[in-house]
């Protein structure tokens, strides 16, 4: 399993460095070395998986670790570590991955940064991959930082447009934010502990260190760095611009990648979390879950409804892992990852079909994402209209489809948890209300796009189905959003629960005693809430795909008298509730303003005027030191001296004449001088 797991995690690092450095040389610019990477991890992460059905061992664990830095009381290890949930991941990652990959092959076709694009979705499976596989926050917090760097190459992969390079920016900038949190909960985890394992701080939780409002703080740091990656509020704004990069890039990100690894990181760490942190993390998923899916129901881009739709669905997440039910949470990102990935393939697919018929005649005004150009197009693209209507009926919850299952165990986990503590009834509310939203956008997508007459009549002629490449992720994913491949029976005689439930629910057995709800205690709960949540979400469900029905496809509801009727409401979903606004007034401009007078101050006072000025005063002080030192001491004294010497050499240089004579003279004088001096 050690060597199937360092298999899966350096591959598509492997097909990064060989795409970066060789792929323009190689045939198709390269692109079969990451496919092939991708798809070797994929058949891997599928034979762990089949071996730990075949176990049935609740408790697998696999871990190996290795020092990589030791300053004798100071030790940092690295390692890996497998269990159920890893396994579960590792496939999750590979297959939407490896469907990305194969995907891009005639979405990105001519595109000039192709061999690059494949290059960034290999490192961007790499980071993610080493996500999952972290035994240790300091293995997780590097791999975290490189999904970070990831995702800014492939949201602005197209740089050249200034929105798509705003777009890479936010989103590496917003996650700074959460990230920040997340190294000092971090940190505060290590200074009480001594340890950057999981299992060991989670034995060190079990013991009562640390506790209390330490704990507290250091989950919430921790969750931090889950509200940035998975795009909580009030950190949700990188993510719908995102959009700005390829649909697949979209898919990974959203259904597998980035998003992901904020939940995955809670389930990871659900141990540590107090009550209190839970109570926090439940209020701003479920605020996300409904925050967003009121926005999702006014958007007309039809990557952005998406783009708020994965925002909702995070929120329910997030929300299960509050309210206790990181089963449910982490069951929900799983089936998530299957029908949201096939969503934004299908509205790829529309978004190819539009642009080859703006090609053919020659006409870009029109926005090719905009549902309102669109109408019709379940004719001519019936396998993308059928999956996207699959993944639909999944996310709203209908029966049959996964996303029935997991959503309603996350309702019944919030229902549970009101019950439990009657003062939070605002949780469930938050849930239910998402649920009953959730299919009026929804199917307002599917009926504006596949359904009516075409509203641009010359761009129908040209509309076609897409590529075999990009159908095929399309419908593998689709047919994996029926319960079925999620609800067959555990090999484990011990358990009657369905194999997903069964392998992971069994983490109860290290939870600490004491510091969150167990298990067992949800479990309990949410089976006393599931019948009256099976009949209250079903309802909405039901009612939400008439309302879309009556207003979008029949038309018997006028949705512009709506909008009109609706006033100011209309316009806060529509505009996202101003919320880029009011941090672009209240947080960006204030914040540099600020930068600017403390730039003045730092550069036009503190440099300018006083480093500056002792400069140049400095400077005029040697200028004097130097006059005196040369004008004074070097020229007047010390060459003053030199000249007399000189002249008194050159009047002595008279006297050796060199005749005999002369220095017989000289004597005499000397001898006369003598006898007077002593005479007198």
């Amino acid at each position: 399993m050690i060597a199937a797991a360092l298999i899966i995690l350096f591959l598509p690092l492997l097909g990064f460095i060989i795409q970066l450095f060789l792929g323009r040389r190689l045939p198709r610019q390269g692109d079969f070395v990451g496919i092939g990477m991708v798809l070797v991890t994929l058949v891997t992460a599928i034979g762990m998986l089949v071996i730990i059905l075949i176990q049935g061992d609740p408790d697998f664990r696999r871990e190996v670790a290795f020092t990589w830095l030791n300053l004798g009381s100071f030790k940092i290890e690295l390692g890996l570590l497998i269990d159920n949930i890893t396994v579960i991941m590792l496939v999750v990652v590979a297959l939407i991955s490896s469907a990305s990959h194969i995907y891009s092959t005639r979405y990105m076709e001519g595109d000039p940064g192709y061999s690059r694009y494949f290059a960034y979705l290999s490192i961007f499976t790499f980071s993610m991959n080493g996500i999952v596989l972290a035994n240790n926050l300091v293995s997780l917090y590097i791999f975290w930082e490189l999904v970070g760097l990831s995702s800014y190459l492939l949201i602005g992969f197209w740089y050249s447009k200034d929105s798509a390079a705003a777009a890479g920016k936010k989103a590496f900038l917003t996650n700074r934010v959460g990230d920040l949190g997340f190294f000092i909960g971090i940190m505060l985890l290590f200074t009480a502990v001594g340890s950057f394992n999981f299992n060991e701080i989670f034995h060190s939780v079990g013991q009562g260190t640390p506790s209390g409002w330490l704990l507290t703080l250091a989950g919430l740091g921790l969750f931090c760095g889950a509200v940035g990656k998975s795009a909580q509020v009030p950190l949700h704004i990188w993510l719908p611009d995102a959009m700005e990069g390829p649909t697949p890039v979209s898919a990974l990100i959203h259904a597998a990648t980035m998003v992901a690894a904020g939940v995955y990181l809670l389930v990871r760490l659900f141990p540590i979390l107090t009550p209190d942190a839970l109570t926090a993390i439940a209020y701003v998923g479920g605020f996300t879950a409904l925050f967003a899916a009121t926005i999702a129901i006014t958007q007309n881009d039809i990557k952005r409804v998406l783009a708020y739709s994965t925002l909702s669905q995070l929120g329910y997440m997030v929300m299960a892992v509050g309210t206790g039910a990181y089963v449910a949470g982490f069951f929900h990102l799983v089936t998530h990852a299957m029908f949201k990935a096939t969503l934004f393939y299908g509205a790829g697919s529309v978004i190819h079909a539009m642009h080859h018929a703006l090609d053919e005649i020659g006409n870009h005004s029109i926005d090719p994402q905009d549902m309102r150009n669109m109408g019709g197009l379940r004719q001519p693209m019936p396998v993308t209209y059928r999956a996207m209507l699959i993944s639909t009926l999944a996310i709203s919850g209908v029966p049959l489809f996964s996303g029935f299952i997991s959503k309603d165990a996350i309702l019944a986990g919030s229902l549970a948890f009101a019950q439990h503590s009657p003062g939070h009834f605002l949780i469930p509310f938050f849930g239910f209300t998402a649920a009953l939203i959730t299919p009026i956008y929804m199917f307002r997508l599917i009926f504006l796009t596949f359904h009516h007459r075409p509203q641009k009549p010359q761009l129908h002629s040209g509309i076609q189905e897409s590529p075999m490449e990009m159908k095929l992720p399309m419908v593998v994913l689709s047919v994996m959003t029926f319960f079925l491949f999620y609800t067959l029976p555990s090999f484990n005689p011990l358990s009657d629960a369905g194999w997903f439930t069964s392998l992971v629910v069994a983490r109860d057995a290290v939870l600490p005693p004491g510091v969150a709800l167990t298990a067992h205690e949800v479990a309990e709960g949410i089976h006393h809430a599931h019948l009256p949540t099976i009949i209250t979400s079903l309802s909405l469900a039901g009612i939400g795909m008439l309302l879309g029905w009556l207003i979008f496809l029949k038309q018997k509801i006028s949705a512009d008298n709506l909008a009109e009727r609706s006033g100011l409401l209309y316009r806060l979903s529509f505009n996202k509730f101003y919320v880029d606004e009011i941090y672009q007034r209240y947080l960006y401009r204030p914040f540099l303003r600020l930068a600017e007078r403390v730039g003045f101050i730092d550069w036009d006072i503190y440099d300018q005027r006083f480093i500056d000025g002792i400069g140049r005063q400095g400077s005029r002080l040697a200028h004097f030191i130097g006059a005196v030192d040369w004008e004074g001491l070097d020229k007047k004294l010390v060459n003053g001296i030199g000249r007399g010497l000189q002249r008194a050499g050159q009047g002595l240089r008279q006297v050796q004449t060199g005749q005999l004579q002369n220095y017989l003279l000289f004597a005499f004088l000397a001898l006369v001088i003598i006898i007077i001096i002593q005479v007198i």
